[in-house]
């Protein structure tokens, strides 16, 4: 993971520096590079990973709304927080759906609690998992996972790139997937929320409709929350 901090004042960089160095002694997890920009420009130019990003709007030359937009577009798995004191940017940026909006001066408790949704997310988005079929093995990230589907003794693997076979079973899948973005809506279906078009009381829509999920009556409510919790947690 790579930490980046986007502002023009440095008080503020060296109280994100200090606020993200106390939450991960306090998780008791090494932490991450931090590395500090004064300026949109500058972040631009850079060239390592962008994995976590604290950004202020009003800066000298490009303002963060720019710089923001720009990165998305180069990486839209990107997780951005604004930090400003300008509420009237808010609009704009959730345009181009930052994760969180920080307002200056920052609380050390409301930023330890987001601070652990963006790790969280962290971790979800960047986990890879094992396809195992009969003829190899493949590695993918779970998010590129659409959904597993059982056919009788058949389970597959709808990824965004291809469908696999799997030589394991449905409960293989639902022990491995992470299940704040997975969810068993019926005994021959998993479903991955970050795919989901649509769903009604008996089934899913994923991919643009190109792929549909049975969903039990039962599990309805369950799914409904489970589905809406985890769009909050992007918010």
């Amino acid at each position: 993971m790579r930490i980046l901090i986007c502002d023009d004042d440095i008080l503020v960089i060296e109280q994100l520096e200090g606020y993200i160095k106390t939450f991960f002694e306090k998780i008791s997890v090494k932490c991450p590079e931090i590395v500090c920009f004064s300026d949109g420009e500058s972040l631009l130019a850079d060239k390592g990973d962008k994995d976590i990003l604290f950004l202020d709007i009003e800066m000298p030359g490009i303002n963060g709304i720019y710089v923001g937009k720009e990165l998305k577009k180069a990486n839209d798995r990107i997780i951005i927080f604004i930090v400003t004191s300008y509420s009237e940017y808010l609009d704009e940026a959730m345009r181009f759906h930052v994760f969180r909006y920080l307002s200056k001066p920052l609380e050390q408790q409301r930023f330890f609690r987001n601070m652990k949704d963006a790790v969280d997310l962290y971790n979800t988005i960047t986990v890879k998992v094992p396809i195992e079929t009969k003829q190899g093995i493949h590695t993918l990230l779970a998010s590129s996972i659409i959904m597993i589907e059982a056919q009788g003794k058949k389970v597959t693997v709808h990824t965004t790139m291809q469908d696999f076979e799997s030589v394991h079973n449905m409960q293989y899948w639902l022990n491995l997937l992470p299940k704040n973005c997975f969810f068993q809506t019926h005994r021959s279906f998993i479903v991955n929320f970050e795919h989901i078009s649509d769903f009604d009381h008996s089934l899913v829509h994923l991919a643009d409709n190109q792929f549909r999920a049975y969903l039990t009556k039962r599990k309805y409510s369950a799914f409904k929350d489970a589905y809406l919790l985890y769009l909050e947690s992007l918010r």
